[in-house]
């Protein structure tokens, strides 16, 4: 386990504890889960750290287990995470980075997602959230924005599949306003958004998503995400290939003025 796959020690903590604390009473997770009326998913990532359980959940398992207190007094002690355990280093190297540079093809870069949007892609995570984790983490990703404005700018630069536009994640409405609020973005003087059309048969971002950041010290550093987890590539040779890669998903796409064009097509009801 890397240090980036680590949870905090107070969700660690809690974890073997409560773990403990079922399994002396003879129950399994799916049996638990019965008992506080939560998925034995969620019981799973609780115990394995990944998940900081709230308040309702602590009272609920204390309970069921018969922990008189011991589980629930840890609940003002526990870390309330901003964004998962995996994330925060990139989190933090984003908010420094000089420079980025995103390639996307399921959904809309983090940083350029608005609010409406934001929530209804923390909706549909799936164990769901609920509604507490969702505010959390929807104001949590408003703030990773500020990166936007900051002074000196960062040098920013998108590439989108054309597909992701067409999504109406969270509804016709929510798809519009985050349309405008693209057109928005890519009118800030230090970014460029660029479309990458359907009608491309192939291009060199079939390999899936990818971000390149620019740290102070001017390394550059490329971050790939999936479902469970994320990693790092630092070394020379492997960022050596994934920024000519970029380049060349940069060079296939629409040019900006065009993608400007198409999502103002989107706007108004066409291609």
């Amino acid at each position: 386990m890397t240090r980036q796959d680590q949870p905090p020690p107070s969700l660690h903590i809690f974890g073997i504890q409560s773990r403990f604390l079922r399994e002396r009473r003879g129950l399994t997770q799916k049996e638990l889960a019965q008992r506080i009326t939560y998925s034995d998913s969620l019981i799973a990532m609780v115990e394995r750290g990944e998940r900081s359980p709230q308040p309702a959940y602590i009272e609920r398992v204390d309970e069921a287990l018969g922990a008189n207190g011991m589980l629930a007094v840890l609940a003002p002690h526990m870390e309330r995470e901003d964004h998962p355990h995996w994330a925060q280093e990139y989190v933090q190297l984003e908010a420094e980075a000089l420079a980025l540079h995103a390639y996307d093809t399921h959904v809309i870069k983090g940083l350029l997602q608005s609010e409406d949007y934001a929530r209804a892609v923390f909706r549909s995570r799936c164990p769901a959230l609920d509604e507490e984790e969702i505010e959390r983490a929807v104001q949590a990703r408003l703030a990773r924005q500020k990166m936007l404005a900051r002074r000196p700018a960062p040098r920013l630069t998108f590439v989108l599949e054309e597909s992701v536009l067409r999504k109406a994640i969270g509804g016709k409405a929510v798809r519009e306003g985050q349309l405008r609020h693209l057109l928005t973005c890519a009118a800030m003087p230090h970014a460029v958004l660029q479309i990458m059309p359907d009608s491309r048969e192939t291009h060199a971002g079939l390999d899936g998503p990818m971000t390149l950041l620019e740290t102070p010290d001017h390394r550059t550093i490329a971050y790939v995400e999936g479902q469970r987890g994320s990693y790092f590539l630092s070394r020379p040779e492997e960022v050596s290939v994934a920024t000519h890669r970029y380049a060349i998903i940069r060079s296939q796409a629409l040019f900006p003025e065009e993608s400007m064009e198409h999502i103002e097509r989107s706007l108004a009801g066409g291609s």
